[in-house]
C-alpha cells in the first residue's frame, strides 16, 4: 500500500466529484484547516482563525456548535447506555424522539424509523414502499421515478434514484436503473416557456412517464420539495406540487418528499411539505437537521395505516446496526427540543427573508450573481459569467472551488456545488444555523458581498 495516503482526493470534493477519504499525518500536500472548536455559528481552526459557518457545513448544523443542552443530553444518555440493539431491547430515548418528531410532523406521519443518515433513510423508505405494495397484493410494483437532475444519496440504492449523469457514468453498471423525469427549473427555462408553463410541462412529464412505464409497475415518485445539492435551493412553482400530488393519487403511486436538507425547520416550516398543504406526501425523509450534526441520524416518517399493513404482513425487512441507537435518539430529541423552546422554525423564516433581501440587493451591482433563490434559511446564489445573459462560467474556472477558497481565506465557511459535470450551473448555498441573529445575517451578507466582489475581480482578470 502507498505510504502517501492523505489527504487523498478522488476528483474535486468541492464540486461533488469526490471526497477526502484517507489521511496520513506525514503527507506534505496542501491541507485543509484543522478544526479546533466551535461555538454558535462560529468555528476556529488550530491557529486561532475564526470562520463563520455560512452553510451549516453541508446544510446540517441547524442549531449551531457546542449547544449546552445537547452536550448534556449526550453525556446523560452515554452514562446510562450508548448502544442497545432494537431487535433485543426497546429504548426510552427512541420512544421520546419518535413522540416529539411525529407531533411536530403532524397527522399522517405517526410512525418514525431512525437510521444513521440520509442515504440509509432513502433506502429504508423505498423498501417500506415495496413491502407495502406486497402487503396490498401489488407485487408488480417496483419502479421508483425520480428527477434529473436530483440527489438522493450515495449508497447504490439511493444513487439509482439520484439524477446525476457523471455519477451514473461511473457507477451505472452497478445500479438498477430507475425512470427519470425533468426537474422544474425556474431560472434557465426552455424556449417559449415561463416558470408556470414549464412547471406544468414537468408535471405532465411525470404522468407521461407513469403511463409509458405502466402505472401498475410504479411504486413511488421521490422528489425534494426544496432542492439541495443537485440544483441549489430550487423551489418549483406552486402549481407543480398540486399537479404532482393529483397525478400520484390518480395512478396509485406513493409520493415521497426527500427533506434531508429542507426538513426540520430549515425552510421556515417544520416540514418543507407544510408550504403546500394541498400536496401532502405519503412519506417524508429527514436527516441532517434532526440531529444537527451532533450525531449521524436519518429518519423515515410514514402514516400509521401503511406501517400497520407491513407489520401485519410479517414485519419490515430492514435494519442496520445503529438504527434507533439510544445515544443518537437522545441527542436528536435534545436538538428538536432546543428548536421548539427557542422558536427556531420561526427564526428560520424571519432571518431567511432578511437574508434573501440582502442577497437580492447585491445582485444588480455584481454581474456574476445570476439568481437568488430558496425558502427560509435554505438559499442559494447561482454564479454566472454574465447575469444579463445567464451564461454559465466556463467549466475550467471551477467556480465552486474558486469561490470556496476565496471565502475560506476571508473566514467564511461555504458549501459550493456543481453537479452533473457543471451541466446545470454553479452555486453556493447560504444556509447558516437556524440560531442566526439579525445582526449575524447582516454580518454574513456583508462578508459574502466582499467575497463575491473578489470573485468577480478574479474572474475578470482571467478574461471571463
Amino acid at each position: 500500500m502507498s505510504q502517501d495516503l492523505g489527504p487523498s482526493l478522488i476528483g474535486d470534493k468541492r464540486t461533488g466529484g469526490g471526497i477526502q477519504v484517507f489521511f496520513n499525518p506525514h503527507n506534505t500536500t496542501p491541507r485543509l484547516p484543522r478544526i479546533s472548536h466551535g461555538k454558535g455559528i462560529y468555528m476556529w481552526d488550530d491557529t486561532g482563525k475564526r470562520y463563520t459557518d455560512v452553510s451549516s457545513g453541508p446544510v446540517a448544523n441547524n442549531i449551531g456548535h457546542a449547544n449546552p443542552r445537547v452536550l448534556a443530553a449526550m453525556q446523560a444518555q452515554a452514562e446510562k447506555i450508548a448502544f442497545a440493539f432494537p431487535g433485543m431491547f426497546e429504548s426510552e430515548a427512541n420512544e421520546n424522539l419518535a413522540d416529539l418528531l411525529t407531533r411536530l410532523a403532524g397527522p399522517g406521519f405517526e410512525r418514525a424509523f431512525f437510521v444513521s443518515g440520509g442515504s440509509e433513510a432513502v433506502e429504508s423508505a423505498i423498501k417500506l414502499c415495496r413491502q407495502y405494495a406486497l402487503a396490498t397484493e401489488q407485487p408488480q410494483k417496483w419502479k421508483v421515478i425520480s428527477r434529473e437532475p436530483g440527489y438522493h444519496g450515495g449508497t447504490l440504492g439511493a444513487l439509482a434514484l439520484t439524477g446525476d449523469a457523471v455519477q451514473h457514468a461511473v457507477f451505472g453498471p452497478m445500479l438498477r436503473e430507475m425512470p427519470k423525469v425533468p426537474t422544474p427549473f425556474t431560472y434557465r427555462l426552455p424556449p417559449n416557456h415561463d416558470r408556470i408553463s414549464f412547471a406544468r410541462q414537468c408535471a405532465q412529464a411525470l404522468e407521461d412517464k407513469i403511463l409509458a412505464e405502466g402505472a401498475e409497475t410504479i411504486l413511488a415518485f421521490i422528489m425534494e420539495p426544496v432542492d439541495g445539492l443537485a440544483t441549489g435551493a430550487l423551489v418549483a412553482e406552486d402549481v407543480y406540487f398540486k399537479l404532482v400530488r393529483d397525478i400520484c393519487t390518480r395512478h396509485g403511486v406513493l409520493l415521497i418528499f426527500d427533506e434531508v436538507m429542507s426538513g426540520a425547520g430549515r425552510t421556515g416550516k417544520f416540514l418543507a411539505a407544510d408550504h403546500w398543504p394541498d400536496a401532502k406526501p405519503d412519506m417524508v425523509i429527514l436527516a441532517k437537521g434532526i440531529a444537527a450534526g451532533y450525531t449521524p441520524m436519518g429518519c423515515v416518517l410514514a402514516p400509521d395505516y401503511l406501517v400497520r399493513l407491513v407489520a401485519d404482513a410479517g414485519g419490515f425487512m430492514n435494519g442496520f446496526t445503529y438504527f434507533a441507537n439510544p445515544l443518537s435518539c437522545a441527542i436528536g430529541h435534545a436538538v428538536l427540543q432546543e428548536m421548539v423552546d427557542h422558536n427556531l422554525v420561526a427564526n428560520a423564516k424571519d432571518r431567511g427573508e432578511q437574508m434573501y433581501v440582502r442577497l437580492s440587493e447585491m445582485a444588480p451591482s455584481n454581474r456574476i450573481i445570476g439568481d437568488v433563490r430558496g425558502r427560509g434559511l435554505l438559499l442559494a446564489v447561482e454564479l454566472v459569467s454574465d447575469r444579463e445573459t445567464k451564461r454559465q462560467l466556463p467549466l475550467e474556472v471551477n467556480a465552486p472551488a474558486l469561490f470556496q477558497k476565496i471565502a475560506m481565506d476571508m473566514g467564511l465557511a461555504t458549501y459550493c456545488r456543481r453537479t452533473s459535470g457543471g451541466a446545470y450551473g454553479d452555486w453556493l448555498m447560504i444556509s447558516p444555523p437556524l440560531i442566526v441573529t439579525e445582526e449575524q445575517v447582516d454580518e454574513i451578507a456583508g462578508g459574502l458581498g466582499t467575497a463575491l466582489e473578489k470573485f468577480e475581480q478574479v474572474i475578470a482578470q482571467a478574461g471571463h
